[in-house]
């Protein structure tokens, strides 16, 4: 069973903070939607049909779609890959939306597709945060988007929160997470803000650029002709971030939230199934720009640029890279990702030398009270989760190569 996941570029404006690909260029949406059909077609002649378990609508911003053309890509999946009947009810059909993009309009439009699940983005519930992200909605945005989904029977809601903001507080974060809760969606997401490097927030936060129309942090408009590293944008220390990871994980396996992956929660039986596909080695297929895909013995991705991709698809070709994925690189890949689960990291599925090597690497930790052993499966405890980017570092398999120097 494999999922398909659509990435849709288009934003109406760009966050600070997004690393990932999009574009503001609105117009060229419906040759898109038709170039992912056809690439659809292209795949699939290429590698046959298959059964499908999950399709996710990602972005940029799916919600920039009108109905029409999420039904067009809906009823083109459904004729190459031949959904059983009443798809909606048995497959994970999930759209990220912005909560701005959910009017009542577009709410009745969802209940007219097979779409039964619903990301949304808030990220906070601190208007000021909301400007200075650069977001185009409003904490009161979120609250009514929940409230018109619930109306058209979408019982399965997400919502996305960030912490980590420069010059945010403890007693702030736990406001987020109260005013969460309060929408009572059966999953959560949150995040730690990451600056990565070539966004807006990374040069905000470095002092490398130059306001010229725009203050995200006291939202002046004027030309200030000032430096930012004049600007202070304190980012929150190590400790500060552990203390707010952990006001999250309390708070939310109390209100009765399963903390089944680092950053994910869900009521029972709300796990993101589409997701899960990336944490338990499922195959899934890659539709649109930059999206990518994996089979097992290869991954690969398309072409980041959407004039790339469109005329590509044009002449009847897919514009991508691929690597092929050896026993190294799948036991390595399956560190990063499964050990980011409540189950872990089944060692059963790997040979001999890699489940020698991982017990052998793991020993320490494990000694430490930092990684759990039980039977085939290895996993992160509480106080593993905090320091888990560095104990899976610890894990990677070195090739022989690598190990001798």
């Amino acid at each position: 069973m494999a999922g398909i996941y659509i990435h849709i570029p288009f934003c109406r404006s760009r966050c600070i903070y997004c690393g990932f690909y999009s574009t503001t260029s609105l117009e060229l949406r419906q040759k898109y939607v038709e170039a992912v059909c056809r690439e659809i077609e292209i795949r699939s002649l290429s590698k046959g049909g298959g059964s499908i378990s999950t399709i996710y609508f990602g972005g940029g911003t799916p919600s920039q779609l009108t109905i029409p053309q999420l039904r067009q890509l809906l009823l083109y999946i459904n004729k190459v890959y031949q959904l059983p009947q009443g798809a909606g009810g048995r497959l994970e059909i999930t759209i990220e939306v912005n909560p701005d993009d959910v009017t009542e309009a577009f709410a009745e439009g969802l209940r007219s597709l097979p779409v039964n699940r619903v990301s949304m983005g808030a990220q906070t519930f601190n208007d000021e945060r909301l400007r200075f992200l650069h977001r185009r909605h409003t904490s009161q945005q979120v609250i009514e988007a929940v409230s018109r989904l619930r109306a058209v029977g979408i019982n399965n809601i997400s919502v996305d929160l960030m912490y980590g903001f420069p010059g945010e507080t403890l007693s702030e974060w736990q406001k987020d997470i109260e005013a969460a809760l309060a929408l009572n969606v059966e999953h959560l997401s949150a995040y730690c803000l990451t600056v990565e490097d070539g966004t807006f927030l990374y040069k905000l936060i470095c002092g490398v650029w130059f306001v010229d129309s725009y203050d995200y942090s006291l939202g002046v408009q004027g030309n200030h002709n000032c430096p930012l590293s004049t600007l202070h944008y304190p980012l929150p220390d190590e400790e500060l971030e552990r203390q707010m990871y952990e006001l999250l994980i309390d708070r939310l396996e109390a209100a009765g939230y399963e903390h089944y992956e680092i950053s994910n929660f869900a009521k029972p039986g709300y796990r993101s199934r589409h997701n899960s596909s990336y944490w338990n080695d499922t195959p899934y297929i890659g539709l649109g720009a930059a999206a990518h895909s994996y089979d097992s013995h290869t991954r690969s991705w398309n072409v980041s640029d959407l004039q790339q991709y469109i005329e590509g698809i044009e002449h009847g070709e897919r514009r991508f890279e691929e690597e092929i994925i050896d026993a190294d690189t799948h036991y390595n890949d399956m560190v990063t990702v499964a050990l980011r689960t409540r189950e872990g990291l089944d060692l059963s599925s790997f040979p001999e030398q890699h489940r020698a090597y991982a017990i052998s690497s793991a020993r320490p930790f494990i000694d430490d009270g930092l990684l759990a052993l039980n039977g085939s499966r290895l996993s992160l405890t509480r106080r593993g989760l905090f320091v888990s980017d560095m104990i899976m570092s610890a894990l990677i398999y070195l090739h022989n190569s690598q190990k001798d120097n």
